[in-house]
């Protein structure tokens, strides 16, 4: 039951007309079911320890806050500097929110995941999150993804599905990114503006633990780091997968009349949206 049903929310998610008010929905990809689950899935409590910046594998050009959840670069010419995540994963899915903003942002502004010995200080510009085989990153400017020092191309791919912009165009990335790592099958992906974008990387290595990391080449640059939710490799409870179904028949505009519903106030409370 719970399989079939998994597969009829990827169907309907394919079916459904994208919005109209951002560019991405038109490249958008039906999330897997364990994703649309966790998208859907109340945030964890703020201020977990997954949110927190490391202070130890850090530029000495990044300054962390009080908190910990936010970095900013110092004013330095010719330099790269990196920051990744206090804490890593070996296995499960997991989404972290970061923002950034597209005014702090300039060139070789990187988001992804790094191993443990992922450098995060070099001379010069460069895309240092993805500079090496140990990280893989997306730059927000042109919309490139980087592995190994080299550029694999754009993300998302589909350009052609987007008549608004040219072929290459890179797309305007707003503020708020979600990272999307699933360590069970090795891939990490984003979803910007509610839509998931597809899988950007694949062949993550398994079993070694991955961190959330950013790299930055702008005085000034303030990047913000929560940890949202995750899921093991288990299939979805059933009951989530009902749940969401019946949020997706509503539609976005009745997702607060759950109390309308012929339901007991405990599953009307249960089908209010996440925060």
């Amino acid at each position: 039951m719970g399989l079939k049903l998994s597969v009829w929310l990827y169907t309907m998610t394919a079916d459904s007309p994208p919005s109209c008010s951002s560019a991405f929905p038109p490249l958008a990809v039906p999330p897997p079911s364990r994703l649309a689950v966790t998208l859907n899935s109340s945030p964890v409590a703020p201020g977990d320890s997954r949110s927190h910046w490391s202070s130890a594998h850090c530029s000495p050009h990044f300054r962390l806050s009080a908190c910990r959840e936010e970095v900013t670069r110092t004013p330095v010419e010719q330099s790269s500097d990196g920051v990744r995540a206090e804490m890593g994963v070996k296995s499960g899915l997991h989404v972290w929110e970061l923002l950034w903003s597209p005014a702090h942002r300039g060139s070789h502004a990187v988001m992804g995941v790094s191993c443990q010995n992922c450098p995060l200080q070099a001379s010069g510009y460069e895309a240092l999150v993805g500079g090496d085989c140990h990280s893989w990153g997306w730059e927000l400017k042109t919309n490139q993804l980087w592995h190994g020092g080299q550029s694999l191309g754009m993300y998302p791919a589909e350009r052609k599905r987007c008549h608004s912009e040219g072929a290459e165009a890179p797309l305007p990335v707003p503020e708020r990114v979600l990272l999307v790592l699933d360590a069970d099958a090795g891939t990490l992906g984003y979803v910007v503006d509610g839509c998931f974008l597809g899988v950007a990387f694949k062949d993550l290595p398994r079993g070694m633990e991955l961190f959330p990391a950013v790299s930055s080449v702008r005085g000034g640059a303030t990047i913000r780091l929560r940890y949202l939710n995750g899921a093991t490799r288990d299939p979805p409870a059933l009951m989530a997968l009902c749940g969401l179904s019946i949020r997706r028949s509503l539609g976005q505009q009745r997702q607060n009349q759950t109390d309308k519903l012929p339901l007991p106030p405990f599953l009307q409370r249960y089908l209010l949206p996440s925060l």
